[in-house]
């Protein structure tokens, strides 16, 4: 287990065009916006005044662009996992919130209340954090003593992520809120395991643009 001083930031990567078009994304590799690109640049410079040990992103385009901007003033290397992907949804992936709704209703009303659901024929949430968690885990493992992890992945693979660290039953992660655009959660390391320090931090309150709404 990691030492208690340690810290794991879980920073959302920047608008997209889907985003702004409320277009599943999922693993669908879709670049940064430029207003995507001004805000990856706004919140690495308040993450690098936290002083960061390491970097580890998604390697899905917008995830690595943003993680980049930290890079640059760190001057830390990213390392790159697939694993941190957004979750893979099937059929859902480039259609709007309407069209999933008005095809797949009861699938989304299912998901919304915390059922176990493969959205469009995709992953399982419990799927995708087997997957990111253990990934997350390992890369803080390696941290010094009250070092700091930024992870620059989704909003979807963070919701589920932090739900498995904190060791929440899956069907309450609904409970945890989305991320906005380049907002970020931190979870500290307590006597008990990992708690949840702050969510959804960075900026003052913006609509959920994404997948995870």
């Amino acid at each position: 287990m990691t030492n208690r001083g340690c810290r794991i930031i879980l920073w959302r990567h920047g608008q997209t065009s889907w985003n702004l078009e409320r277009r599943f994304q999922g693993s669908t590799d879709i670049e940064l916006t430029d207003t995507g690109v001004s805000q990856a640049r706004r919140a690495a410079r308040l993450l690098a005044s936290l002083k960061p040990d390491a970097i580890v992103a998604s390697d899905l385009k917008r995830a690595a662009a943003t993680a980049s901007e930290l890079a640059g003033l760190t001057g830390l290397e990213v390392t790159y996992e697939q694993a941190l992907q957004e979750t893979y949804a099937g059929e859902w992936q480039g259609l709007t919130h309407d069209e999933i709704i008005a095809r797949f209703g009861d699938q989304y009303s299912a998901w919304k209340r915390g059922e176990s659901v493969r959205r469009g024929g995709g992953e399982l949430e419990t799927e995708v954090a087997d997957r990111a968690a253990p990934v997350v885990l390992r890369h803080a493992e390696k941290l010094p003593e009250n070092g700091t992890l930024v992870v620059v992945s989704h909003g979807g693979t963070i919701r589920t992520t932090i739900g498995r660290l904190l060791g929440l039953e899956s069907h309450h992660w609904e409970g945890l809120g989305g991320l906005s655009n380049c907002c970020w959660s931190v979870l500290g390391q307590g006597a008990r395991g990992w708690r949840l320090l702050e969510h959804n931090a960075g900026t003052l309150p913006e609509p959920v643009l994404g997948d995870d709404d």
